[in-house]
């Protein structure tokens, strides 16, 4: 008998957790209010209620860094304000980043003048430099602009632990989504289209 009120017991005490963790999950996803546009097991994530081009209350400027192109010149975030922005953070080493590379090189062709392509390449001097990542885009013959985070500002404004991972930044500056992981060309469109007024 007290073998059975013990079960009982435990799994009460089992359903209640559950419980608990299934309410905890659900206010937890309403309080980040954030809407998964999934394709192909791949996201793009943006504010809840975000139109393209219409800020929202949680809505924040995208923050400004500087990179340096392959002749050292710097380059800051905010010299392309008044132009959508797609910012993707890559490394010649990252198979994933590679994997994406064609379609951001396609659309940045194709959307010249009307989308800025920003292809921050995380060069910390070590695994990937300057010559390395240049010989890589060289090599695949890329065209579009490359930039280096020789001192990772960058990486530390977006708080970049991972890639490749893109954001996607209206003409007024305001990030309005953002990619974790390879995505394909219908993803990458997608975001584009949300930063398109």
């Amino acid at each position: 008998m007290n073998q059975k009120k013990t079960l009982l017991i435990l799994v009460l005490a089992l359903g209640l957790l559950i419980a608990g963790a299934a309410a905890l999950y659900h206010g937890l996803g309403d309080e980040v209010a954030a809407q998964q546009l999934a394709t192909q097991g791949e996201t793009v994530t943006v504010p809840a209620g975000t139109a393209p081009g219409a800020a929202t209350p949680e809505q924040q400027y995208a923050p400004d860094f500087t990179v340096y192109d392959r002749d050292g010149n710097p380059c800051r975030l905010s010299d392309f304000r008044g132009t959508p922005v797609v910012l993707n953070f890559w490394a010649s080493w990252c198979g994933p980043c590679k994997m994406e590379m064609p379609d951001f090189d396609e659309k940045a062709k194709t959307l010249e003048g009307e989308v800025q392509f920003l292809m921050v390449n995380l060069t910390d001097g070590g695994q990937e430099t300057v010559e390395t990542a240049s010989a890589f885009i060289e090599a695949q013959g890329y065209t579009f602009p490359v930039f280096y985070d020789t001192d990772q500002s960058a990486a530390y404004a977006y708080g970049v632990y991972s890639i490749p991972t893109t954001y996607f930044i209206d003409a007024q500056g305001y990030g309005v989504a953002y990619a974790s992981g390879a995505i394909s060309g219908e993803v990458l469109q997608t975001g584009i289209d949300m930063i398109l007024e």
